[in-house]
């Protein structure tokens, strides 16, 4: 059931006048600000589940090591 024109002037003069100009853009704000965290929240644990699924890559790396002659003692 769609709400038509009317019904959507009707809830935001019932807004209005319950809520008052002042408060409206205090609980937006507020709204906002939800929104935000709300997104933030959502990237992080996007993030901590990548991490968790991809395994860290080792990086190969060559070793340095000097080779040591043995010398026979005579």
């Amino acid at each position: 059931m769609r709400a038509g024109f009317w019904e959507i002037l009707l809830i935001v003069i019932l807004v209005l006048i319950l809520f008052g100009h002042a408060k409206i853009p205090d609980l937006m704000k507020n709204l906002a600000n939800g929104i935000n965290v709300f997104k933030k929240e959502l990237k992080g644990s996007d993030q901590k589940t990548k991490s968790e699924k991809k395994p860290v890559e080792k990086k190969k790396t060559v070793s340095n090591k000097k080779t040591v002659k043995k010398t026979a003692k005579k």
